[in-house]
Protein backbone atom coordinates (compact mmCIF):
# COMPACT_ATOMS: atom_id res chain seq x y z
CA UNK A 1 0.00 0.00 0.00
CA UNK A 2 1.15 3.22 -1.03
CA UNK A 3 0.86 6.45 1.01
CA UNK A 4 1.11 9.70 0.52
CA UNK A 5 3.64 11.20 3.63
CA UNK A 6 3.48 14.90 2.43
CA UNK A 7 1.20 15.69 5.90
CA UNK A 8 3.24 13.42 8.44
CA UNK A 9 6.61 15.14 6.76
CA UNK A 10 5.44 18.68 6.92
CA UNK A 11 4.04 18.10 10.10
CA UNK A 12 7.66 16.42 11.05
CA UNK A 13 9.38 19.73 9.69
CA UNK A 14 6.66 21.36 11.88
CA UNK A 15 8.11 19.34 15.13
CA UNK A 16 5.57 17.32 15.50
CA UNK A 17 6.03 14.08 17.66
CA UNK A 18 2.88 12.33 16.58
CA UNK A 19 3.64 12.21 12.82
CA UNK A 20 7.33 11.18 14.21
CA UNK A 21 6.32 8.78 15.61
CA UNK A 22 3.84 7.62 12.66
CA UNK A 23 6.72 7.90 10.03
CA UNK A 24 8.81 5.59 12.36
CA UNK A 25 5.45 2.82 12.71
CA UNK A 26 5.34 3.09 8.70
CA UNK A 27 8.38 2.91 7.84
CA UNK A 28 11.39 1.23 10.82
CA UNK A 29 10.42 -2.29 9.36
CA UNK A 30 11.13 -1.64 5.74
CA UNK A 31 14.31 -0.03 6.42
CA UNK A 32 15.34 -2.96 9.12
CA UNK A 33 14.99 -5.14 6.04
CA UNK A 34 16.91 -2.94 3.84
CA UNK A 35 19.72 -2.51 6.22
CA UNK A 36 19.79 -6.07 6.40
CA UNK A 37 20.47 -6.69 3.42
CA UNK A 38 23.42 -3.92 2.84
CA UNK A 39 24.93 -5.61 6.18
CA UNK A 40 24.69 -9.20 5.21
CA UNK A 41 21.80 -9.96 7.97
CA UNK A 42 23.51 -8.34 10.60
CA UNK A 43 20.51 -8.21 13.07
CA UNK A 44 22.32 -6.02 15.35
CA UNK A 45 23.67 -3.44 13.17
CA UNK A 46 20.54 -3.18 11.20
CA UNK A 47 18.81 -2.66 15.11
CA UNK A 48 21.14 -0.30 15.66
CA UNK A 49 21.22 1.75 12.02
CA UNK A 50 17.56 2.02 12.14
CA UNK A 51 16.89 4.15 15.75
CA UNK A 52 20.39 6.18 14.62
CA UNK A 53 18.27 7.10 10.92
CA UNK A 54 15.02 7.99 12.93
CA UNK A 55 17.21 9.96 15.69
CA UNK A 56 19.13 12.09 12.54
CA UNK A 57 15.58 12.41 10.89
CA UNK A 58 14.48 13.75 14.00
CA UNK A 59 17.58 15.74 14.79
CA UNK A 60 17.30 17.38 10.80
CA UNK A 61 13.84 17.69 10.62
CA UNK A 62 13.98 21.14 9.59
CA UNK A 63 15.77 20.06 6.55
CA UNK A 64 13.42 17.54 5.32
CA UNK A 65 11.77 17.62 1.78
CA UNK A 66 8.11 17.18 1.88
CA UNK A 67 7.80 16.61 -1.91
CA UNK A 68 10.65 13.87 -1.86
CA UNK A 69 9.92 9.94 -1.25
CA UNK A 70 10.72 9.64 2.79
CA UNK A 71 11.64 6.27 2.38
CA UNK A 72 14.00 6.98 -0.34
CA UNK A 73 15.76 9.71 2.34
CA UNK A 74 15.35 7.09 5.46
CA UNK A 75 17.50 4.44 2.91
CA UNK A 76 20.23 6.54 2.10
CA UNK A 77 20.69 8.06 5.56
CA UNK A 78 21.30 4.56 6.44
CA UNK A 79 23.32 3.48 3.88
CA UNK A 80 25.62 6.42 4.83
CA UNK A 81 25.84 5.53 7.85
CA UNK A 82 26.44 2.46 7.20
CA UNK A 83 29.59 3.34 4.62
CA UNK A 84 31.10 5.73 7.72
CA UNK A 85 30.91 2.76 9.97
CA UNK A 86 32.57 0.44 7.68
CA UNK A 87 35.31 2.50 6.74
CA UNK A 88 35.58 3.30 10.62
CA UNK A 89 36.15 -0.11 11.51
CA UNK A 90 38.46 -0.76 8.81
CA UNK A 91 40.59 2.05 10.43
CA UNK A 92 39.80 0.56 13.55
CA UNK A 93 41.15 -3.35 12.27
CA UNK A 94 44.35 -2.01 10.84
CA UNK A 95 44.92 0.12 14.48
CA UNK A 96 44.11 -4.06 15.89
CA UNK A 97 46.24 -5.65 13.90
CA UNK A 98 48.68 -3.00 14.39
CA UNK A 99 48.44 -3.90 18.33
CA UNK A 100 48.29 -7.72 17.68
CA UNK A 101 51.43 -7.51 15.59
CA UNK A 102 53.63 -5.30 18.01
CA UNK A 103 52.16 -6.34 21.56
CA UNK A 104 54.54 -8.07 23.86
CA UNK A 105 53.42 -11.42 25.66
CA UNK A 106 52.88 -8.89 29.03
CA UNK A 107 49.78 -6.86 29.07
CA UNK A 108 50.91 -3.05 30.35
CA UNK A 109 48.03 -0.31 30.00
CA UNK A 110 51.01 1.72 30.40
CA UNK A 111 52.48 0.56 26.73
CA UNK A 112 48.82 0.34 24.97
CA UNK A 113 48.88 4.43 25.90
CA UNK A 114 51.64 4.25 23.89
CA UNK A 115 51.14 2.70 21.25
CA UNK A 116 48.04 4.40 20.86
CA UNK A 117 50.03 7.75 21.14
CA UNK A 118 51.99 6.57 18.39
CA UNK A 119 49.65 5.61 15.72
CA UNK A 120 47.73 8.46 16.42
CA UNK A 121 50.77 10.68 15.68
CA UNK A 122 51.61 8.37 12.29
CA UNK A 123 48.09 8.91 11.69
CA UNK A 124 48.00 12.48 11.87
CA UNK A 125 51.31 13.04 10.12
CA UNK A 126 50.06 11.05 7.33
CA UNK A 127 47.22 13.14 6.77
CA UNK A 128 49.45 16.35 6.59
CA UNK A 129 50.58 14.28 3.44
CA UNK A 130 47.15 14.22 1.93
CA UNK A 131 45.71 16.76 -0.85
CA UNK A 132 44.26 19.94 1.26
CA UNK A 133 40.85 18.97 0.42
CA UNK A 134 41.46 15.17 1.00
CA UNK A 135 42.88 16.10 4.34
CA UNK A 136 39.87 18.49 4.73
CA UNK A 137 37.54 15.80 3.99
CA UNK A 138 39.38 13.25 5.95
CA UNK A 139 39.57 14.96 9.06
CA UNK A 140 36.15 15.78 9.29
CA UNK A 141 35.01 12.35 8.81
CA UNK A 142 37.27 10.43 11.04
CA UNK A 143 38.63 13.00 13.95
CA UNK A 144 34.86 15.05 14.00
CA UNK A 145 32.46 12.41 13.20
CA UNK A 146 31.10 13.96 10.11
CA UNK A 147 28.96 11.49 7.73
CA UNK A 148 29.89 11.83 4.18
CA UNK A 149 26.33 13.42 3.77
CA UNK A 150 27.13 15.96 6.58
CA UNK A 151 30.66 16.46 5.05
CA UNK A 152 29.03 17.43 1.35
CA UNK A 153 26.66 19.97 2.87
CA UNK A 154 29.37 22.09 4.89
CA UNK A 155 31.71 22.04 1.87
CA UNK A 156 29.35 22.12 -1.33
CA UNK A 157 30.24 19.07 -2.76
CA UNK A 158 28.49 15.83 -4.05
CA UNK A 159 28.28 13.35 -1.59
CA UNK A 160 29.97 10.88 -3.96
CA UNK A 161 32.88 13.28 -4.64
CA UNK A 162 33.26 13.18 -0.45
CA UNK A 163 32.55 9.19 -0.73
CA UNK A 164 35.42 9.09 -3.14
CA UNK A 165 37.90 11.42 -1.12
CA UNK A 166 37.43 9.29 1.65
CA UNK A 167 38.09 5.88 -0.11
CA UNK A 168 41.37 7.72 -1.38
CA UNK A 169 42.59 8.58 2.04
CA UNK A 170 41.99 5.09 3.53
CA UNK A 171 43.66 3.81 1.11
CA UNK A 172 46.17 5.95 0.93
CA UNK A 173 46.94 5.38 4.76
CA UNK A 174 46.24 1.63 4.81
CA UNK A 175 48.92 2.07 2.35
CA UNK A 176 51.76 3.87 4.70
CA UNK A 177 50.52 2.11 8.02
CA UNK A 178 51.39 -0.89 6.10
CA UNK A 179 55.16 0.24 6.46
CA UNK A 180 54.70 0.55 10.42
CA UNK A 181 52.65 -2.84 10.22
CA UNK A 182 54.66 -4.85 8.31
CA UNK A 183 57.89 -3.09 7.71
CA UNK A 184 57.45 -3.06 4.38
Amino acid sequence: MIHDDFPQMKLLREGSQPAFEELYNRYSGKLYHFILKITGGNTWQAEELVQRTFVKIWENRLQIDPQKSFLSYICTIAKNMSLNEWEHQAVEFIYQEYFLQNENMTECSTDKTVDVNFLEKIVDQLAEKLPPARKQIFIMSKRKGYSAKEIAKELNLAPTTVQSQLTKALEFMRKHLAKYYYGV
